[in-house]
């Protein structure tokens, strides 16, 4: 009787960008901010075109082509385009099928 053991090791991946620092210990519960050097990596998934508008005063990312705004939750954009606000009434022509 030979008995095999099953010995699965699950190798848990951390991501190498922990050393930010960016912890400011302020237990308050306002919005956290974009960070600033994502603007430039994030593309809308709509558009395919970078979103270059980060509006501070509703903590979201605004694709102006499409009149559409990006809620950013603990300072990570929520780029779903279920998540996503008209920030203008008028829909564009194309694009607005539905699922």
């Amino acid at each position: 009787g030979h008995r095999r053991h099953c010995h699965r090791q699950q190798e848990q991946q951390q991501s190498s960008g922990s050393g930010s620092g960016s912890d400011s210990g302020s237990g308050s519960a306002r919005p956290q901010p974009l960070e600033p050097s994502l603007l430039r990596f994030l593309v809308c998934p709509l558009s395919k075109r970078p979103l270059s508008r980060y509006e501070e005063a509703t903590n979201e990312l605004i694709n102006e082509e499409l009149g559409i705004a990006y809620p950013i939750i603990d300072g990570i954009p929520n780029m779903v385009p279920e998540a996503a606000r008209r920030t203008h009434t008028k829909a564009p022509a194309e694009g607005s099928e539905q699922p």
